[in-house]
């Protein structure tokens, strides 16, 4: 029971806009002739209630949106499709909540991922940062800019513990203080100016969060704890995945249950598309930091999954369960999300329990590491499609989403989340309002040229060689090269590649030479076993570096 859990937990004050929203109102559907008077606010205490108010003059109904359509007197899909959850959404008012983006931890790294030796370059939402280790050991974190001519710091290199700027040689301690400008006369001061903004990192349960304000002081308070990963005997399974389209499709993926046997058929043993059933959902919490409830089978007696979403984009899913011994035991299902950027995200997965079946500990992580990619690759294809089709639609996702009541209630919940924090985030697709980015994404492109290609191609620019392409379409450069484990495993297979492939030439060599039969017959058994090493190996290099495609597709 424990393997499927671990595999898909599913189983298992008032405060003013920083930027004008596009509110649709959740009013009665619109008439061909209406006349619109201006949106209302009314004020309570704590939060914005805002709605629009609309004058009918014809009986004649046009829906304007998927949702409009399931009010009409003769059409049941109000039975089957999630409609408003509160009286002041039926009234078409929208409830705003204080928030601000850059006051939140993001989940930046897993602390055993992070090189002792390099520093990293991240990203939140359209800030890009630089991630390293001092001299000691104490994790630093800066904006990702040389403060002299903005040649990015992750390109750089450690000097005895401070971070180099490989442009022209500045060097930064951990408070971001310049203490090295190989330029300057020996009698010169360095200038004051020559510092580089620096954020606030925390390490917590084995992840690296950082606080992304440079205004207001860290709030401890909202670094996440998770309370099962701290009982004892809990174990777990960690990796990251960066992943090519938007955070909030990717969080409404690992919210949807139902999707599991249909995407993931056959997977493993706990995912069949037979299986595919209606759910129930029960929400238990509602708040202006997220959501909380219950969901299971659509015939269970009791609920045993509970699903907690919480700002600002940290997933859970928890279950449990009485052993055999009559011990209770847990198991959870954690997805620490951050934005990286229009269209792309990185994603700490982490699966675990206190009951962990005896096979795992027989198996290396980096093989469930590969299986968890190719769960993210199955889903990879019409998730980026969607996040396409939202970016050219420009509507809020009522006007594109039928939300079952059997299997969305999750999905309606968060993007109506956002419809009351979103004016506080750089951009947002909510229910039933969007803001889109006011600056086009930049595409950063690979080096161009023979010379800059290969350069890119070692492993201190990410790669292994030039059958790697910088692409988050590869699981490569979407895993491997963030995973210490997964890079240290593909390293070793390309050695043992090597090795056995020299040893498999040489017994060759020796089997042509020697003239006993019997000797020719080991030396050539001895390659055909070296011959059979260096197919494994391949096969193993291939999963660490291909894609999982479909068998049904043809090409």
């Amino acid at each position: 029971m424990a393997s499927p859990i671990l595999k898909f937990p599913f189983l298992s004050h008032t405060t003013s806009l920083s930027k004008p929203l596009a509110f649709y109102p959740l009013s009665l559907t619109p008439k061909p002739r209406k006349t619109l008077r201006p949106i209302h606010v009314k004020q309570q205490q704590g939060s914005i209630k805002c709605h629009a108010v609309t004058d009918l003059t014809s009986s004649n109904t046009v829906p304007s949106s998927i949702e409009d359509q399931s009010k009409g007197e003769d059409n049941d899909d109000h039975l089957v499709l999630v409609g408003p959850s509160s009286e002041e959404e039926r009234r078409g008012e929208r409830e705003v909540a204080d928030y601000d983006w850059t006051e939140e931890w993001y989940p930046l790294y897993l602390t055993k991922d992070v090189p002792d030796d390099a520093p990293l370059g991240l990203t939140v939402f359209d800030k890009q940062v630089v991630l390293y280790k001092d001299g000691q050991g104490e994790l630093r974190c800066f904006e990702d800019r040389c403060p002299h001519r903005l040649a990015k710091l992750s390109e750089g290199q450690l000097i005895d513990g401070r971070l180099e700027c490989l442009y022209h040689g500045w060097q930064f301690e951990g408070e971001g203080n310049c203490v090295k400008i190989p330029q300057l006369p020996a009698n010169a001061k360095i200038p004051q100016s020559a510092c580089v903004k620096t954020y606030e990192v925390r390490e917590s349960q084995g992840v690296v969060w950082v606080w992304m304000s440079l205004k207001s002081q860290p709030n401890i308070n909202k670094l996440p704890w998770f309370e099962n990963f701290a009982r004892p005997g809990f174990k777990d399974s960690s990796a990251v995945h960066e992943l090519p389209y938007d955070h909030s499709i990717l969080l409404e993926n690992l919210m949807d249950p139902a999707h599991i046997p249909i995407s993931h058929d056959r997977t493993d043993l706990s995912a069949k598309r037979e299986n595919a059933q209606p759910l129930r959902f029960e929400v238990t919490e509602r708040t202006d930091r997220g959501f909380a409830g219950w969901w299971g089978g659509g015939d269970a007696q009791t609920l045993p999954n509970f699903l907690r979403f919480e700002a600002p984009c940290v997933l859970s899913n928890n279950r449990e369960f009485i052993d055999g011994k009559g011990v209770k035991q847990y198991f959870s299902g954690l997805f620490l999300c951050r934005p990286t950027g229009q269209g792309k995200s990185m994603l700490i997965v982490r699966f675990g329990g206190t009951a962990m079946p005896q096979i795992a500990n027989w198996i290396p992580e980096w093989f469930f590491h590969q299986r968890g990619c190719t769960v993210f690759e199955q889903d990879m294809g019409f998730l980026s499609s969607q996040n396409e089709v939202l970016m050219k639609e420009k509507v809020p996702t009522k006007k594109l989403y039928l939300n079952l009541r059997s299997s969305d209630t999750w999905v309606a919940e968060y993007r109506k989340w956002m419809d009351k924090t979103g004016h506080g985030m750089p951009y947002h697709f909510g229910h039933s309002t969007i803001s889109l980015p006011e600056l086009p994404a930049v595409v950063e492109h690979a080096p161009a040229g023979l010379v800059a290609g290969v350069s890119a191609s070692f492993p201190a620019k990410g790669g292994t060689g030039t059958m790697h392409a910088p692409n988050l379409g590869n699981r490569y450069f979407r895993h491997v090269i963030h995973c210490k484990g997964c890079s240290g495993a593909l390293k070793a297979f390309n050695t043992w590649k090597k090795a056995l492939s020299a040893i498999s030439l040489a017994l060759t060599a020796l089997a042509i030479l020697v003239s006993g039969r019997q000797w020719k017959a080991a030396l050539l058994v001895s390659t055909s076993l070296c011959l059979a090493g260096v197919y494994a190996c391949s096969t193993l290099i291939q999963m660490s570096t291909t894609n999982f495609i479909r068998t049904h597709r043809r090409f």
